[in-house]
Parts: C-alpha cells; sequence; structure tokens
C-alpha cells in the first residue's frame, strides 16, 4: 500500500503538473484570447466539482473505455492516475496563473522595449522567474494527490498487491484507511490506521522539508 501511494501520487502529479503549466502557457501567451479565456473559465469552474463527481463519472465513462479498449478490469492505476491528475490540475493551474500574471504584467514593457514577443516572454522571462511559484504548486498537488481517498477507493481496484503495470489494480494508504474505517471497528486491521496515518503525516512533512530546501535553492 505505500508502494501504491507513491507510484499513485508521483504519476498523477507528473501527467498534471504537465498539462498546468503547459494550461499556464496557452492562457498567457501561447493561445488566442478567446480560447484562453475559456479555458481559464473552464478550470475554476472544475475546481467547484465534488471529487466524488469526478469519480462516479469514470466508473460509467473510463473504465468501461479502458476495460474495452486496453483489457482487464478497468479499475487499475492507470484509470485512477488519470483521474487523479485531472482533480489536482485545476488547483496547480490556478496557482501558477497568480505568478503568472503578477510577472507578465511586471515585465511586459520591458521584454517588449527589448523585442520580446509575448510567447518569448513566457518562455524566457515569466516561466524562470516562476521557478518558485511553480514548485509550490507541484508540491500542492502531490499532497492533493497522495491524501485524495474517494478517487484511489472508487477507481484504483482495491487489491493488496504491487502494480507493476499501468493496469493493475493497487490499494492505497488513504482508501485503506476509508474502507477499513467503513466496516472494522477493532481488531488488527484497525489498528494498521494508525500506522497508515504515520506514514501519511511523515511523508507530507518530508515533501514540506523539500518544498523549503529547494525554494532556498532557486532563490
Amino acid at each position: 500500500m505505500i508502494w501504491a501511494s507513491g507510484l499513485l501520487s508521483v504519476s498523477s502529479l507528473v501527467i498534471g503538473w504537465a498539462f498546468s503549466v503547459g494550461c499556464c502557457c496557452f492562457i498567457h501567451g501561447y493561445g488566442p484570447k478567446w480560447t484562453a479565456r475559456l479555458l481559464a473559465r473552464t478550470l475554476r469552474i472544475m475546481t467547484a466539482i465534488p471529487t466524488v463527481v469526478y469519480g462516479f463519472a469514470s466508473v460509467f465513462l473510463l473504465v468501461p473505455l479502458i476495460r474495452n479498449g486496453l483489457g482487464g478490469s478497468g479499475f487499475s492505476w492507470l484509470t485512477a492516475s488519470i483521474v487523479l491528475s485531472l482533480l489536482i490540475m485545476p488547483t496547480m493551474v490556478l496557482s501558477m496563473d497568480s505568478a503568472f500574471r503578477t510577472i507578465e504584467s511586471e515585465t511586459r514593457l520591458t521584454s517588449a522595449a527589448l523585442g520580446f514577443t509575448r510567447e518569448q516572454n513566457i518562455a524566457m522571462v515569466v516561466l524562470p522567474a516562476s521557478r518558485q511559484w511553480i514548485l509550490s504548486s507541484a508540491l500542492l498537488g502531490f499532497g492533493r494527490a497522495a491524501g485524495d481517498t474517494l478517487i484511489p477507493t472508487m477507481l484504483a481496484g482495491n487489491a493488496v498487491q504491487y502494480a507493476n503495470t499501468p493496469l493493475d489494480a493497487m490499494r492505497t494508504l488513504t482508501a485503506h484507511i476509508g474502507l477499513v474505517l467503513s466496516s472494522d471497528v477493532g481488531g488488527t486491521a484497525y489498528l494498521s490506521l494508525f500506522v497508515a496515518g504515520g506514514i501519511l503525516l511523515f511523508v507530507s512533512i518530508s515533501a514540506n522539508i523539500l518544498f523549503r530546501l529547494l525554494s532556498r535553492k532557486s532563490l
């Protein structure tokens, strides 16, 4: 379950973080204005959608698609990773967007005087200057992915095993906590909740310390 939690969190973060940076670049210079505004509004609306809606829609739409197209039961590491990356992406985009917007407004005139286009300003000025906020959004996304319970419970398959391929089922620590609390009142399984919670707390503190170290180096 420790392996499943780390694997699902990291894979979801990689997918969601890459798309988040791309969305911010599209909104602030690489896309047409009307399309950029539409994308920004859609992402803001996505932040208000409850997690259970993502899971419920994926059970009827994404799971059959993966089952029929790739094989397996459809409840797998791949399914949970895709939906979880979609869940954390709007939060990371909004976190980066505020930094992009501030730095772009401060550097627009200077970049224009140097002959930079808006796209060149984003790539050569805004992105390097926003490094600390991009790292902080990655930490925020990782914490959101590692702490989510519903998506792994509904879509990952809940099999206590090592997921060696994206189509294998898995059970994360958060899903284990939710499943045990919903069924057991005592016993060894109930005591394992304290171990799972302690591991998640240790991971969150370690990630926070790592982010602070990276922030100091970037400054």
